[in-house]
């Protein structure tokens, strides 16, 4: 049988997403706990790996299992074995065909900014911070530019071990919540897949747009450039959240991984 699993984590404690030596990442937490739950050793993909500090609101994962035991039984079982910042959301048999990453159509992020005039404190590891106030005019016209396919190679990590940088980013968002100069922006981005870094550059050039220090015209020069030396510096991981990955409804499972239609009448929300 093959079982796929909805995860949410705070990932301040660990090293990333995939599994190290050291034994703290989150793939080595939720695989112990999936072992001394089943009795057995549990090896897992996931959807879309997350770096240290990232949080998951729904990464999503699959294994195969020989063991037959209710949906709700893996999610109370593990959750068990599991640290209080990993719980698994839930629990869905799925076709053999199913692949929590071949099978995804889109994948999304959410970055969470707190502009203040002081760092975060109790927020601390969980938004990103900016003293500066901030544009949001600016920021959504540079944002414009990046929509579409494009050659992503000045948001690339030197690390990067996707195949090609060409994505297709489909949606980013940008809205503010409060007034003054305290206040949290919220910036959503939708795309069927991202680069190594990706999305963290791309924040360090929206912020360095909002603050005025350069026109919102800058972001397609560093898009055309297609060089890691042009964009601003990679932004912090506070802040950056995993929203999880979209699929098809024939898979079955919940509402939250599922499209709104058939994959071919997708049509991201504006």
């Amino acid at each position: 049988m093959r079982l796929a699993l909805g995860i949410r984590y705070n990932g301040q404690a660990y090293q990333g997403w995939q599994s190290q030596r050291s034994g703290l990442t989150v793939q080595d937490k939720l695989e112990a706990a999936l072992a001394a739950f089943a009795d057995r050793p549990v090896s897992i993909l996931c959807a879309g790996r997350t770096d240290a500090g990232v949080h998951g609101l729904m990464q999503v994962v699959h294994f195969d299992t020989d063991i037959e035991r209710a949906a709700v039984s893996w999610v109370r079982g593990t959750n068990r074995f599991l640290p209080d910042d990993i719980a698994v959301q839930w629990a869905q048999p799925v076709p053999d065909a199913f692949h929590c990453r071949a099978s995804a159509l889109a994948r999304r992020y959410l970055y969470v900014l707190s502009q203040s005039p002081v760092r975060p404190s109790l927020d601390a590891g969980r938004v990103g911070w900016s003293m500066h106030p901030l544009d949001g005019a600016a920021m959504e016209a540079g944002a414009a530019h990046l929509l579409g396919t494009h050659d992503f190679s000045s948001f690339r990590a030197s690390a990067c071990q996707a195949r090609s940088p060409v994505k297709d980013l489909r949606r980013i968002a940008i809205r503010r919540h409060g007034e003054g100069e305290r206040c949290r922006w919220h910036f959503e981005f939708e795309a069927d897949a991202f680069l190594h870094h990706m999305i963290r550059n791309i924040m360090g050039c929206l912020v360095r747009i909002g603050r005025g220090d350069e026109r919102p015209e800058w972001m397609a020069e560093v898009l055309a450039a297609r060089s890691r030396l042009v964009a601003a510096p990679t932004f912090s991981p506070n802040g950056l959240y995993f929203v999880g990955p979209l699929y098809e409804a024939h898979w079955g499972l919940p509402a939250e991984a599922t499209l709104p239609g058939p994959a071919a009448a997708y049509d991201p929300p504006p």
